[in-house]
């Protein structure tokens, strides 16, 4: 038999750490090659980790909740031979209120192993969630019953953060406020400051515009352009694309080809400044700021855009988009953008200045 260490695998640049929100399997449990054990979260997408190879789960080194750091082992599988594997087969699932939050630890040299006591969960009917999740429920005081009527956005229908937030925010608008007597509140009982929390995302966003602003000197230019001959033909094609390509053609992936011959025509504006050196990116990702359903923010990248025609963009754009409004990024598709665009046509604004999506253009 031969240990194999299961390690926080890195999900890209800038992502050091990850919460373990779910395991997927037992201490005890025989697994598959490229089998999913566990799902993880880092700040903005969630995601699963497989097993490298078949074998029993021996031991579980961190607990759901925690936050392993890239690299480090959060579990141990025991791969065995196909004669054990047939002398042994895998256990059933136990139910979640008795298994994953566990770590199985070796207390001394004997058969026998001291389990931690997992944490209980109300009955097999309440929604799995995260350690997160629950301290928002408790606080604002949510009960099972609207637990257990929420649509989770995360993996498997799983109720994330933003989810909870959501509910929350739509929640305080239709619960009435006390009306306020004339002897504790007077006439004016309305509060002069509305408090409002941020959420994790919002956050990091306002941390990383703030270090873009101390980061780089922010230079505006705006420069008028005639699209009415791109909007014309869009008109006159979208139809026939949608029947040839499956999707509709949007005007963002005109505005990332556009971009892209610019960067060919101006290489560099595709590049950063790291101290006195001027780092010039031979890739073209570009970034594509897209609002999500609760307010916040991200930004997919579509990789090599310079490789896509229009009707490869369209595509890759559209799935970036969809992907991003059920939460089902991948950490590597917000990862590695060379220069971002903004689009704030929708707002019907005149004008716009964007704060650089830092290190990028």
């Amino acid at each position: 038999m031969m240990l194999i260490d299961i390690v926080l695998p890195a999900m890209g640049e800038g992502i050091v750490d990850a919460t373990i929100t779910k395991w997927l399997v037992s201490v005890g449990d025989m697994v598959t090659e490229d089998q999913s054990i566990a799902e993880i979260a880092t700040d903005k997408v969630d995601s699963e980790i497989p097993s490298p190879a078949a074998g029993r789960v021996k031991e579980f080194l961190f607990k759901e909740g925690e936050v392993p750091k890239v690299g480090q082992t959060i579990a141990i599988i025991e791969e065995e031979t196909d004669k054990q594997s047939q002398v042994q087969p895998p256990s059933a699932k136990t139910p979640h209120k008795e298994d994953s939050h566990a770590t199985a630890i070796k207390k001394e040299e004997t058969d026998t192993r001291s389990v931690e006591k997992p944490i209980p969960v109300a009955d097999k009917k309440q929604p799995v969630v995260s350690p997160l999740v629950r301290t928002i429920v408790k606080q604002e005081g949510i009960s099972d019953d609207e637990l257990r009527q929420l649509k989770g956005t995360g993996l498997h229908g799983r109720i994330t953060r933003d989810d909870i937030l959501a509910y929350v925010g739509k929640r305080s608008k239709i619960i009435d406020k006390p009306k306020a007597t004339v002897e504790d509140r007077g006439a004016d009982a309305s509060p002069a400051v509305e408090v409002v929390y941020m959420d994790r995302m919002r956050k990091l966003i306002a941390e990383h515009m703030v270090m873009s602003k101390q980061t780089s000197a922010h230079v505006t230019s705006f420069i008028e352009a005639d699209v009415t001959n791109l909007v014309a033909w869009r008109n006159a094609n979208k139809d026939s694309f949608q029947q040839r390509e499956g999707h509709k053609l949007t005007l963002t992936p005109m505005f990332v080809e556009a971009a892209v011959k610019a960067i060919r025509q101006f290489p560099m504006i595709n590049s950063s400044v790291d101290g006195d050196k001027i780092l010039v990116k031979r890739n073209i990702n570009i970034g594509i700021a897209t609002a999500l359903p609760n307010g916040n923010l991200i930004v997919p990248v579509v990789k090599d855009a310079d490789k896509l025609n229009l009707a490869g963009l369209s595509a890759k754009v559209n799935q970036l988009a969809q992907r991003a409004r059920e939460n089902k990024l991948q950490p590597d598709e917000i990862q590695g953008g060379t220069f971002t665009i903004t689009n704030l046509g929708m707002f019907e604004t005149l004008t716009g200045t964007p704060i650089i999506n830092q290190p990028q253009v």
